[in-house]
């Protein structure tokens, strides 16, 4: 009887382990590579894949540490980086993932016309997480993502080069 209550346990112990690197494994650079690139494949406009850049990683990583510590508020990076950016939220209770935060931004497809390069949202900047995941001449990301002391997630993703200029399209 011991015997079975002690594999319970082990086998218990296995499924959270499991759950557990699943989690910590959909944030991993090439999870934020795949889920851009499917993205952008998506497009049929023939975009090319985008790779991993590690100072665009860093640049993530120290701004989302920031907002984590301070209080879990979103605010763009400063300007004059250089590079594009995309900020998620998500709030606690999800192990938010790269997945969750790229697809959010893709939604925003919706809004988006490309023969008049609007938003049907208003301003095209609403429109511009999307526009920005897509766009034709990036060809690198780097992203990061924190947990806040409520478990909330902020995830940055930046981009090089920058897109979303407003008097272009993004392919």
């Amino acid at each position: 009887m011991a015997s079975k209550a002690f594999a319970l346990v082990l086998l218990a112990a296995a499924a959270l382990a499991m759950a557990a690197s699943t989690a910590a494994a959909q944030n991993t650079p090439q999870d934020f590579l795949d889920a851009h690139n499917d993205a952008r494949r998506g497009e049929g406009a023939g975009l090319a894949d985008v790779g991993w850049n590690t100072t665009l990683q860093a640049f993530a990583e120290n701004h989302v540490a920031g907002l984590a510590a301070a209080g879990c508020s979103l605010a763009h990076s400063p300007p004059g980086s250089g590079y594009g950016e995309n900020l998620f939220w998500g709030g606690a209770g999800k192990a938010w993932a790269a997945a969750d935060a790229v697809g959010d931004w893709m939604k925003e497809k919706a809004f988006y016309v490309y023969s008049s390069n609007t938003c049907t949202k208003g301003k095209l900047l609403d429109c511009g997480h999307y526009r920005q995941v897509v766009w034709g001449s990036t060809t690198s990301i780097g992203c990061a993502r924190a947990v806040c002391s409520s478990g909330a997630v902020i995830i940055s993703c930046n981009y090089f080069p920058p897109g979303n200029y407003p008097d272009q399209r993004p392919y």
